[in-house]
């Protein structure tokens, strides 16, 4: 892991696929990945290495999450500001021009094209939306009975459609690893974000990519998007839910791929 220090923190983040970059001779990577509420960046294990869209390519720890310093803040906007914050430190040290966002990654990402002076070439918003509101059970499952909340989240078609029971494993043991406190931010957060408003703003090319069976943020939602972005497109990728990018990550790796070579003329 590498970390840039911004804000009084240090933020971890990983640049997969050196080889190429060397062999390109480029200074920058093209793809930067964002993680959901209570994840890492090792979620995008399948898109930030060789197999992914685009090389070279990293993924970071938002504050408190993985390898990265935490910051003092409540939910909200504040800790949204301060995720915003870790992302452009990344992309500016690591010259990324693609963000890419899954669910609270993907209003961070939304938040840094609206709020920021960091101007990327092109948004993939994956397992997100415009408004993510959470449900009062979780919410306060979060406060009272972390346990349960880490269940529900794994109940059919939430976090995944399908998954085997490694995965399930992986991904309950990482939520846990995070930990109620910021996972709890995490999801207050989301639940505080609304930028429907506020969508004819961003002119950059954007792909809204969706589970098919995704229940925490479903297709339409991202239909929204696509449709609300000036610039905005729509895909589904099948037999997946919300973290579809982890599940079927070959049909959404080609998806992606496709479209951010469309964004290249």
């Amino acid at each position: 892991m590498e970390t840039v220090r911004h804000d009084g923190r240090q933020t971890a983040y990983r640049v997969a696929d050196g080889g190429a970059r060397a062999e390109s001779g480029a200074d920058t990577v093209r793809a930067l990945y964002v993680h959901g509420s209570g994840a890492t960046h090792r979620v995008w294990a399948a898109q930030y290495g060789a197999d992914g869209p685009v090389h070279p390519a990293a993924a970071l720890d938002l504050s408190g999450h993985g390898d990265s310093e935490d910051v003092d803040t409540g939910p909200s906007a504040d800790a949204l500001a301060a995720y915003g914050r870790d992302v452009v430190a990344v992309a500016r040290e690591t010259g990324a021009d693609v963000l890419v966002g899954n669910s609270l990654g993907g209003a961070v990402v939304l938040h840094v094209a609206l709020d920021t002076d960091l101007d990327p070439e092109a948004l993939v918003l994956t397992g997100t939306g415009a408004r993510l509101a959470v449900h009062e059970d979780l919410r306060e499952w979060l406060v009272t009975d972390f346990d349960r909340a880490v269940e529900f989240l794994h109940g059919e078609d939430r976090l995944f459609h399908d998954a085997d029971e490694r995965a399930l494993g992986r991904s309950k043991s990482q939520l846990r690893a995070t930990g109620r406190e910021v996972t709890r931010r995490d999801f207050l957060t989301c639940h505080a974000f609304d930028v429907r408003d506020r969508l004819d703003g961003i002119d950059a090319p954007a792909l809204a990519v969706v589970g098919e069976h995704d229940s925490l943020t479903p297709p339409a939602y991202h239909e929204y998007l696509a449709e609300n972005l000036p610039n905005g497109e729509y895909a589904e990728i099948p037999d997946a839910a919300h973290l579809a990018m982890a599940e079927r990550p070959d049909v959404f790796n080609r998806t992606v791929g496709e479209f951010l070579r469309s964004t290249d003329g």
